[in-house]
């Protein structure tokens, strides 16, 4: 339980520590883009489950 609860104790730090490896691996110009695909990625996946929960509810 204790590794769970270290886990999950994200403080500032450590999100300043992910935000700069992320700026220094991608650079500021490529950012937008990346989170660009990732919104679109997360729609796709939104529509795909709903697209299922349809057919579901057809088969019954």
């Amino acid at each position: 339980m204790a590794i769970l609860h270290t886990f999950l104790a994200i403080g500032p730090w450590q999100i300043a520590i992910v935000v700069m490896v992320v700026l220094l691996l991608f650079g500021g110009k490529k950012i937008p883009e990346l989170m660009r695909g990732l919104g679109s990625g997360i729609k796709e996946f939104k529509d795909a489950s709903k697209e299922d929960e349809k057919i579901e509810e057809k088969k019954d």
